[in-house]
């Protein structure tokens, strides 16, 4: 059932955009030359983020991004995905206004979180996952950004 876009404006918490796309690499100049040569785009954003482990760069596409993570040591969550699975789609990242709402709505109808508050991000976000196991098997951040 297909609910008005007017009901949306009452839920506690709305998906503003798509904002990434995130993708674990092994080697981040590989991959970033791969994207340039095959597709002509390049990162708008590039960055260390020792609180998630990992090195990113951010390649803008439309209104979002595909994030590129290449984890920093073999023991950071981005390096155990990639022991366990390999290379590949690692999340799926929403936009919200406000996280704590966010986190506040989900907690409340019970899903299944990583985080119970929101952590620093790259881009001077704040960032919060949702565990896989709790809706369709794909991990979720969820992302506020600056100002």
């Amino acid at each position: 059932m297909m609910l008005p876009a007017t009901a949306f404006s009452l839920l506690p918490v709305k998906l503003l955009n798509l904002d990434h796309v995130g993708i674990a690499v092994t080697d981040l100049e590989a991959a970033l030359d791969g994207y340039q040569a095959r597709y002509g785009v390049g990162p708008l954003y590039r960055e260390v983020v020792e609180a998630q482990g990992v090195e990113e760069a951010m390649i803008p596409v439309g209104g979002s991004f595909v994030q590129l993570l290449q984890p920093l040591a073999a023991d950071t969550p981005v390096g155990r995905f990639l022991e366990k699975r390999g290379e590949g789609l690692h999340h799926v990242a929403f936009m919200v206004a406000s996280i704590e709402i966010a986190l506040e709505h989900l907690h409340q109808q019970g899903a299944r979180l990583i985080d119970e508050s929101p952590r620093p991000g790259g881009r001077g976000a704040r960032i919060a996952f949702v565990h896989p196991a709790d809706l369709g098997g794909t991990l979720i951040e969820l992302v506020e950004l600056p100002g």
